[in-house]
Order: structure tokens, then C-alpha cells, then sequence
């Protein structure tokens, strides 16, 4: 059984950490550190200076060893630590040599135990000289983390699987199978975490004997209306493995597919189903027929990801002289794989393996000529190689939005930037623009904020400037900026007419110029102006002359910049949106408007920001070239009563 204890006349600063005669690895693992007691600093303070000189890792300086490897069955890393340093506990997957226990199933559990064998014999013979013990001890050093330390490291701030809380009478049984049953490895759970947002995937294929705490970890990560479909060949707890699941609002995700894998994959094949990954454990004889049946009958999406675990076998699939048939079978699959000129392949030397597989991006002349009148065209390989969905990614361009501190233009500016630009808010109050700039920084969006009045040459001249300055162009111009002022026509001022129209007109005209003349000047942009659908009808009951009028005008002048500037290549297109849901509408004193308003909308709600993210998102990107001096009506068929 592991003990703590100091090295014998060993200095601490050479040798922190030991485990009977084995020194481990630098501290900051060990349980104090995981479970933030003892010695360990609270997280986000910085380690001291003596536990961050070179080579070591930060953290206090705790006598506690971290097993080697990390496939004892535990869920946190503060249990996954705490085993560590109580052994006894991790009674499964161990082996055993006097008195000391440590795992031996992975490619590192291996190097590690058989290091710490060399290092018993050398310890044990005088002949061996010190400098290679020293050596022996650095491997070992490395080795005994491989496994350990990116596990804990990636489960710091893993969520319990649900079900854990003792609490919960329903969930006391459940959470317990759970916790036995849970993924070959903690890593790799949270790797295939990380894929599933990556791809964003929905829909999940699982293949074989993934347990079931990584299914519950996986299905967290999906989206509400996200669905895993699990195929085993018995249910993976026991008869009431479904019930387990359902214990939980992610479980519900989940539908077992129980019976021979080969039939369900026909079954789903039959239902015409059609997947974002596909997860395929490579320890089962009819790995190879899973992955080619996937591949054959279209299974896995065109962006999908396959993901095999256990490909590495413990070392096993490179070594020579191996007879074992499960290994053999491996072996096979990755050859496979690796052969297959539909798909890229990597393997990650993570726990027991975890390979990563992809479509290519385009199919090789290998496949393509298996077919018959294959036209070569930028509508098969995608224009300029690029697929649809990529020609709307707006990637390194720089954007502003007008009037982007709220409604309206607060979407675009949060659509802009999820599509890849960088993204200027310009409003005419800093504070909101400000608010919106910052909500873009959280999602990981360059941005800046810009307070202007567009209606004054020298504002709208400033706000260009000053992201050409930052940025070095301007790509895309979101023309939103405007305001509405209603009275009778009777009524109707000069002072509204002329404040109405230099904000929604005139404003929209110097920021179109403006723009303008770096675009034509770089021989590419995208001009976006906000128009309204009171451009097409005359919206009722609210009296707004001005304001009908401005945006019509909006429109006329997008076509006539339009047909302008295109064959220079820059493009105007405008969006006429319908009544938009806001703050400003959602008052009492609105409300009766309101009511009538949704009379008249054969879609029977008002327009949400989100209803227009689309939109610009097409204008503002590359697949909309061929578009200019249109105006987009996004309004829920009210100008069509």
C-alpha cells in the first residue's frame, strides 16, 4: 500500500514527493490541492516561488503521489486524487507488486509500472550507477502523470453526473450505476465534450461500450432538442438501463437501442437517420463493420466527426509478435481507416487511444471515379472550394453597426460578430454601445465601441476613420441608425420632419458615402441599410408621414448606390423589417397598438431581433455577390394583407 513520507537525507527541493521509494512528480496534484484544503492555495492564486521554479509545476508542496494512471472508477478530481493517495480503495484494474498497487491499463500505466520494476532492480543493485537510477527516476517523474494530470486538469471544473446527490431518493440507486459505469476515461469524456461543441453537433450515434456516465456527459452538452442514440448489445445498466437515464433532463436525450448492433445500424439506416458524430468503441470483434457500415450507407453527416476509443490496446496494436484477437482487430480498424481515401485520420495518445476521423474535404479522384457522371463543377467542389455554409463565414472582416446599442442593431451586431467580423458599435449614447461592445467580448468577438450623432459629416467622417485606423478597412456597413416621431401630417412640424430625416436619411446618405469610398477604393464591400416595411405599406393605426417617407426614401437610394456600385464591387442591399418586439413596445401604454398591430400579421406575433440575424448575416457574407439594390422584407406577411 502507498505511504507518504520524505526521502531519506534527499534535499525537498530535489526531491518534493515520494511514495514509499518512489519520488513523484512536482506537487500541486496531490488531494490538498484538488479538494482545496490543507496547504493548497485557493484557486486562481498564484503557486509560490519555490513550487514555480523551472521544470517544476505549480502548486503546494504536499507529501501525496498521484497513482499511476487514471482508471480506477471515480467521477471527480478530487476523488480521482484522493485515490492517490488511498489505494486500498481502487481495488479494480490494478495490479499488484509487493505491497504497492498500480493501474497497467494504458500505454502510460504500462511505461510507468514497468519504470518503477527497472527502478526496484537498480534501487536493489549496487552495480547500477547513480546517474542512471537518476534517469530512471526522471521517466519515471513523467510517466506517472501522463494519464493523471490532463485527467484532473480537464475535470476541474466537470459538472457531477446527474443523479450523484444522495439527496435524491430517486437518483440514490441510479447515481451509484452511474458512477460504476461511467467512461473508460474522465479525458476523454470531456474531449468528446469539447468535438460536440466544436461542430455544434445535435444528433449522436453511440457504438459499443462507451459507459454510462460518458453518455450522460455527452448529452449535457447537447442542446435541449439534441438526441443521442446508444446501440449496445445488452442495456449498459442492467434491465432498467433506460430508467437510469431518464432520472435526469439530459438523460432524457438519450435512447437506448438494445439487440444486435449490426440490426440497429439497419434499423436507423431504414429510418433514413443521419448524424453529427459517431462515437465507436475499437474493443469489440465488429468494430471494422460498424465504422464501414456508418461510411457505406451515409450514417454520418457530411461535416460529421467519428470518434474510436481504446485504438491504441495498451501499446498493443504497434508492437510485433501480438496474437491477441481484440488487438488484432484494432489493428485492422486503424489500417482501415487509415486506408480509406474518403476520410482523414489522427490518433491521440490519450488514455488507450482516441482517434479522431473526418470527411475529406474534397473527394479524391479515387472516389470520384468509382462514380458514374460526376459533374467537376463549382456546384460539387463549392466555389472557390468553399461550401455554403463557409461562404457565409465573415471571417477577419470588419464591420459597423449604427445605431448598435440597442434593438435592432444590437442583433446585427451580435450576428455580425458570431460570423466571424470584427464588429464597431456606433451609438449616438456611448454607455449602450459600451454595454453591447462588451457582450460581444464575452462570446470571444473583437469589438469597439464609438459613440456618434449621424447625422453631422464630421461624427460619421470620425467614426470611418477611426476604425480604418484600428482595423485597417472597412468590409461591411450596417446602415441602422434611426428614429421615429409620430403625429398627424397635419400636425407634423418642420423640427420633426427635418430631425426624422436627418437621422434616417440624411444620416444613412454620409455613412453610405463614407463607407463608400473605402470600398470602391479596396474594389470590394457590403453596405446593409435598415429601410422598414413602411416603405411598401402605410402601417396603421399610428400616424408617421415622416418617418414612411424617410424610409422610403432608404430603399430608393440602396437601389440607386446599388446599381452604382456593383460593377465596382461593392453592393447595397437593404432590409425592411416589421414591427420589431422591444423593450419600448412591450409597454402598458402600447399595448392596445399592439393588439391591433397583430391583427394584421398573418404570422400572428411581432418580428424578434433574432428574426433578422440571418439576414444580414447573407448580406454582409460572400454568398449574397450577386445581390444589389434589393430590399429584404422580413415582416411576417404584413405587407402582403
Amino acid at each position: 500500500m502507498y505511504k507518504s513520507e520524505w526521502e531519506d537525507n534527499r534535499s525537498l527541493q530535489e526531491y518534493p514527493h515520494t511514495v514509499g521509494s518512489h519520488r513523484c512528480p512536482r506537487p500541486g496534484w496531490g488531494p490538498a490541492a484538488a479538494a482545496g484544503t490543507g496547504t493548497a492555495p485557493a484557486r486562481g492564486h498564484p503557486p509560490s516561488a519555490a513550487s514555480s521554479r523551472a521544470g517544476a509545476l505549480p502548486g503546494p508542496r504536499v507529501p501525496h503521489c498521484i497513482v499511476l494512471g487514471s482508471r480506477t472508477p471515480r467521477q471527480t478530481p478530487e476523488h480521482h486524487l484522493a485515490m492517490a493517495s488511498n489505494p486500498a480503495a481502487a481495488s479494480s484494474g490494478v495490479g499488484m507488486r509487493g505491497n504497492m498497487r498500480y493501474p497497467a491499463e494504458t500505454p502510460a500505466g504500462l511505461i510507468a509500472e514497468n519504470l518503477l520494476k527497472a527502478q526496484e532492480i537498480a534501487r536493489n543493485d549496487s552495480r547500477v550507477p547513480t546517474q542512471l537510477r537518476n534517469y530512471l527516476q526522471k521517466a519515471l517523474d513523467v510517466a506517472v502523470g501522463l494519464d493523471a494530470y490532463p485527467d484532473a486538469m480537464a475535470a476541474s471544473k466537470r459538472k457531477m453526473a446527474p443523479g450523484h446527490d444522495s439527496g435524491d431518493a430517486g437518483g440514490a440507486k441510479t447515481g451509484v450505476g452511474l458512477q460504476q459505469e461511467h467512461t473508460s476515461s474522465c479525458l476523454n469524456g470531456q474531449i468528446f465534450k469539447m468535438f460536440i461543441h466544436m461542430i455544434r453537433a445535435r444528433k449522436i450515434l453511440l457504438i459499443g461500450k462507451l459507459k454510462g456516465y460518458s453518455i450522460l456527459a455527452i448529452a449535457e452538452e447537447l442542446p435541449d432538442d439534441g438526441k443521442i442514440f446508444a446501440c449496445a448489445e445488452v442495456p449498459y445498466l442492467g434491465v432498467n438501463s433506460q430508467e437510469a437515464f431518464d432520472y435526469s433532463s439530459d438523460g432524457k436525450k438519450i435512447s437506448m437501442r438494445v439487440g444486435p448492433i449490426a440490426d440497429t445500424l439497419e434499423a436507423l439506416h431504414a429510418e433514413d437517420e443521419h448524424f453529427d458524430m459517431v462515437f465507436i468503441d475499437a474493443d469489440q470483434r465488429s468494430a471494422v463493420n460498424y465504422y464501414s457500415f456508418v461510411m457505406d450507407n451515409h450514417l454520418l453527416r457530411m461535416d460529421g466527426v467519428i470518434c474510436v476509443e481504446n485504438t491504441l490496446m495498451k501499446g498493443q496494436v504497434y508492437l510485433e509478435n501480438i496474437s491477441e484477437e481484440n488487438v488484432l482487430a484494432v489493428r485492422k480498424l486503424n489500417t482501415m481507416i487509415n486506408s480509406d481515401p474518403r476520410v482523414e485520420q489522427i490518433i491521440l495518445p490519450v488514455q488507450n487511444g482516441l482517434s479522431v476521423i473526418r470527411r475529406s474535404p474534397a473527394p479524391p479522384d479515387a472516389v470520384i471515379e468509382t462514380k458514374k457522371e460526376v459533374v467537376r463543377d463549382d456546384i460539387f467542389w463549392g466555389y472557390n472550394k468553399r461550401r455554403i455554409l463557409d461562404r457565409l463565414r465573415l471571417d477577419d472582416k470588419v464591420a459597423y453597426v449604427t445605431g448598435g446599442g440597442q434593438g435592432i442593431g444590437r442583433a446585427f451586431a451580435h450576428a455580425l460578430g458570431e460570423a466571424g467580423a470584427k464588429v464597431a458599435v456606433v451609438d449616438l449614447v456611448l454607455e449602450k454601445a459600451e454595454a453591447v461592445a462588451h457582450e460581444l467580448s464575452l462570446k470571444g468577438i473583437k469589438s469597439i465601441a464609438l459613440a456618434a450623432d449621424v447625422s453631422k459629416p464630421k461624427d460619421v467622417q470620425r467614426i470611418v476613420d477611426t476604425i480604418v485606423a484600428r482595423w485597417g478597412t472597412v468590409d461591411i456597413a450596417c446602415n441602422n441608425a434611426g428614429i421615429n416621431m409620430n403625429s398627424a401630417s397635419e400636425d407634423t412640424s418642420l423640427e420633426e420632419w427635418d430631425k426624422t430625416f436627418n437621422v434616417n436619411l440624411r444620416g444613412l446618405f454620409l455613412c453610405c458615402q463614407a463607407a463608400g469610398r473605402i470600398m470602391l477604393n479596396q474594389g470590394y464591400g457590403k453596405i446593409i441599410n435598415t429601410a422598414s416595411m413602411a416603405s411598401l405599406i402605410v402601417p396603421h393605426p399610428q400616424k408617421q408621414l415622416a418617418y414612411n417617407a424617410s424610409k422610403a426614401g432608404v430603399v430608393k437610394l440602396t437601389q440607386t448606390l446599388g446599381t452604382e456600385w456593383i460593377d465596382r464591387g461593392v453592393k447595397v442591399n437593404c432590409i425592411s423589417p416589421g414591427i420589431v418586439d422591444t423593450a419600448l413596445i412591450r409597454s402598458e401604454a402600447l399595448q392596445p397598438l399592439v393588439q391591433r398591430w397583430l391583427a394584421d400579421i398573418p404570422a400572428g406575433r411581432l418580428a424578434r431581433g433574432t428574426d433578422l440575424q440571418a439576414a444580414v448575416v447573407f448580406l454582409a457574407s460572400e454568398a449574397s455577390d450577386y445581390m444589389t439594390g434589393h430590399n429584404l422584407v422580413i415582416e411576417g406577411g404584413q405587407s402582403l394583407w
